[in-house]
């Protein structure tokens, strides 16, 4: 299969927060599946002062296909007013999962 899979970081204030949007996600098939990971703190400007703040990582499994219906919706559903997305290719892994990713997100809902 010569398209593989985006893996896209993003972070949310809480767990509540992260577990909420990694499920409309997948339920949407914009990702095969989203890692909720644990807290961190992180550190930004905002507002014209350095802020530190304890946020929930998440990691979405996605592919090229499916990147601007993502970002729209982070748009309508992401908690920050200006989320990060970072968008990195994955250049290898198991068929297998790829496979399996793009099954889940090319089926109709």
């Amino acid at each position: 299969m010569d398209d593989k899979l985006h893996l896209v970081m993003t972070s949310c204030e809480n767990h509540e927060q992260a577990e909420r949007l990694a499920r409309e996600l997948v339920e949407q098939r914009l990702a095969a599946c989203v890692s909720v990971g644990a807290s961190v703190t992180s550190f930004f400007p905002w507002d014209g002062k350095i802020n530190a703040a304890e946020e929930v990582l998440l990691m979405i499994k996605t592919s090229a296909e499916r990147l601007p219906e993502l970002k729209q919706a982070f748009g309508e559903h992401h908690p920050y007013d200006v989320p990060e997305m970072l968008v990195l290719p994955v250049i290898d892994g198991l068929e297998a999962y790829f496979e399996w990713a793009h099954e889940w997100m090319n089926n109709e809902k």
